[in-house]
């Protein structure tokens, strides 16, 4: 009884959902909750850089950025000035799954971010001068994060080579020879198959009137043509029976490094709690297990760390060190698969189980402290697990996890014939 109390003490009041689906297939998710007089309201578009066509990537994240070029009411640029103007915050990203606009605003500006996010969803300005500006901006984005910096082309490198098949192959961000090749055909047929109500959800969190807001979205959104059958991803990706290896070189690092990768269950998947929690043993912080022996103890690496990329497909974790000067990379190696032996030989101690549920339940009720968190969270259920009430019971699946759960799944799932392996070398090494 004791520990139901401890557990109802550290667990987030539970949201009240509502639901609302219009003619045009536009989905509504809100949750009242009058804590405070503000509201964040999320467009989330079931569309990522999974759904872009071979030798046509990066446009999920392209119209990140075009849809704060205007529409047929509203300027550009002027989307985020009067959300600004209202007091309001507003930003977008995009993911392997997803893109998501999003604005938190005082409370009685409901009607105007509506109009706003509607007008956009039915009018937006695909235009050939936006596009070509808007792709300029994306490609210096990626040279800045991607190009430029030492390791930045890494996670392109270890995707690329885990995935055979799967559309996870590639980044958000797209690749600088799509980007130029694209033409405006290309974007504006992209824009009329994804961005269309019967692919939207509209989540909607705060001091709000469930009614009235799902009249006020009739309102704006409900003339708003339904648009064609969204196609969806079918690839499968194959199972992997045999250890892989690359080797790739990156003229900005200054030392070895070396990745690890291993393929998931999606997102939402059973296992993926006790993967979770796995994971964060593994790597989260100083004291994890895989920083703890290469960087303090044995001292052969700068860097470690790790971490378990949940997807609505294949997922992947992948475990990575940078070498000190002088360390074998293959030995550093050996020593992050020897960790992963013993976690699958042995369950990990109570305590060590204890502190990971923790960090992991810490880090849920902090996030989902602001209205933002919340509605980001109910997006996540609604359009990725197909179910906004779990929202609710999602932090029970983590604290149900045994020792012998977190055992059971790296023996599984971190097996040495699903390693994909990529060693990154200074291309200055290959010359010595």
């Amino acid at each position: 009884m004791i520990a139901a109390i401890a557990s109802a003490a550290d667990a987030p009041p539970a949201l009240q959902i509502r639901q609302k689906t219009l003619k045009n297939g536009l989905r509504i998710v809100a949750a009242e909750d009058r804590s405070r007089p503000v509201i964040n309201l999320q467009v989330w578009y079931h569309v990522g850089s999974k759904d872009e066509k071979p030798g046509r990537t990066g446009f999920a994240h392209l119209f990140e950025h075009l849809m704060f070029r205007g529409s047929k009411n509203v300027g550009p640029e002027e989307h985020m000035r009067l959300v600004r103007q209202a007091g309001g915050v507003v930003n977008a990203y995009t993911t392997f799954d997803t893109t998501v606009y999003w604005e938190t605003f005082p409370s009685n500006y409901l009607e105007r971010m509506l109009w706003l996010e509607a007008d956009r969803m039915a009018s937006l300005d695909v235009s050939r001068e936006n596009f070509e500006k808007e792709r300029e901006v994306v490609k210096e984005e990626r040279r800045l994060r991607f190009e430029n910096p030492p390791y930045g082309n890494l996670l392109e490198q270890v995707l690329r080579n885990t995935y055979q098949r799967y559309p996870y192959r590639h980044v958000p961000i797209g690749s600088m020879e799509d980007l130029n090749r694209a033409t405006i055909a290309d974007v504006r047929d992209f824009h009329s198959t994804y961005y269309v109500p019967n692919n939207a959800t509209l989540v909607l969190v705060g001091d709000l009137d469930a009614e009235e807001a799902f009249r006020l979205a009739e309102k704006h959104f409900g003339g708003i043509p339904r648009g064609r059958r969204v196609p969806r991803v079918r690839v499968k990706e194959p199972e992997q029976k045999r250890r892989r290896e690359a080797v790739v070189e990156d003229a900005k690092a200054p030392l070895d490094a070396v990745v690890a990768s291993y393929h998931l269950p999606p997102a939402g998947h059973p296992d993926s709690y006790a993967l979770e929690i796995a994971a964060s043993i593994l790597s989260t912080g100083q004291s994890s297990r895989l920083y703890r022996r290469l960087v303090y103890e044995q001292q052969s690496a700068m860097a470690a760390q790790g971490e378990a990329l949940f997807l609505e497909g294949p997922s992947v974790f992948f475990c990575f060190a940078i070498a000190n000067p002088g360390r074998d990379i293959r030995q550093i190696l050996s020593e992050m698969e020897n960790i992963l032996t013993e976690m699958s030989q042995k369950p990990p101690a109570e305590e060590e189980l204890t502190k990971a549920k923790n960090q992991i339940v810490a880090s849920f009720i902090l996030e989902q402290e602001s209205m933002q968190g919340k509605a980001d969270f109910l997006g996540k259920c609604a359009v990725l697990y197909g179910d906004p009430g779990r929202y609710n019971t999602e932090l029970d699946r983590y604290r149900n996890v045994s020792a012998a759960d977190v055992q059971r799944v790296v023996r599984t799932y971190l097996a040495p014939e699903r390693q994909t392996r990529v060693f990154l070398r200074p291309a200055a090494a290959r010359a010595k």
